[in-house]
């Protein structure tokens, strides 16, 4: 069984002190993928570069703190980063870990809701992420490699996927557009949500806002993903999403997937 475990952290530096590598030790995950840093390489501890038995990999924003996405494994990878894109390679969203016949990518998508800039920016990166994420679809059709885009997407797909979401209509986050963008993903490119195949629940949140009682009254959005293509995608077993203890305003989300590396 190979476990994969997505969370975004909020500063590796913050989550570690608030227990998140006594978690991992007891959760042991294969590969943990990491979103939102907020760390440069400099200021990267042995410690956080190589908790536990992991080696770490990760893909810097240029701006300090911001941003940035890593991935923990102990198992043997070849890795890249980025899209090919100078604006949002800078931000650096984007980190790709190939095992052979899988490859795993941890992926934070940028959030629009600070400003209307930023939710343009947030159209200009799906623009450029989709003809991304459709060479791994066609390759997966072509030769059977399997993908999982693991990551903080910042969108919520349907109305089941956040609990306000009446008020939420015309919010970054969950736009028309948006939501149209990631029912195309599923319907047209190809794309499993796979903790959906899993779990049709309602309540499932990954995210919660800092404001208000969003936290204790569980007033959240499912905005963490696996994504994969289909051959992987059937062979998840289990899902979780982990909430017992808090790392940062995601929870961690994991998947077992009846896979052997």
């Amino acid at each position: 069984m190979l476990r994969i475990t997505s969370v975004n952290v909020n500063g590796i530096r913050s989550a570690a002190k608030k227990g998140f590598f006594e978690w991992l030790d007891k959760h042991q995950a294969d590969i943990v993928c990491l979103q939102e840093i907020k760390i440069s390489d400099a200021d990267l501890t042995d410690e956080l570069r190589h908790p536990l038995h992991y080696q770490g990999q990760f893909n810097h924003a240029v701006k300090k703190g911001y941003s940035g996405v890593g991935i923990y494994t102990n198992l043997p990878a070849e890795y890249s980063i980025g899209m090919g894109c100078d604006e949002f390679d800078a931000e650096g969203r984007l980190i790709v870990a190939n095992f052979g016949k899988l490859t795993v990518i941890s992926a934070y998508l940028p959030s629009g809701s600070s400003s209307p800039e930023r939710q343009e920016a947030k159209f200009r990166f799906l623009d450029k992420f989709g003809p991304w994420i459709d060479a791994m679809m066609k390759h997966h059709r072509e030769t059977g490699h399997e993908y999982i885009i693991c990551g903080d997407w910042n969108i919520a797909h349907k109305e089941i996927d956040l609990k306000n979401w009446k008020g939420n209509l015309k919010n970054s986050g969950f736009t028309p557009e948006e939501r149209a963008w990631m029912t195309q993903l599923f319907e047209e490119r190809g794309f499993v949500d796979v903790f959906r195949v899993l779990n049709q629940e309602a309540d499932q949140y990954t995210w919660w806002s800092n404001r208000g009682q969003a936290w204790a009254k569980n007033v959240g959005w499912r905005i963490d993903y696996h994504i994969a293509t289909p051959g992987v995608a059937a062979k998840a077993r289990a899902a979780y999403i982990y909430k017992d203890e808090r790392f940062s305003d995601h929870a961690p989300l994991t998947i077992d997937y009846d896979v052997s590396l």
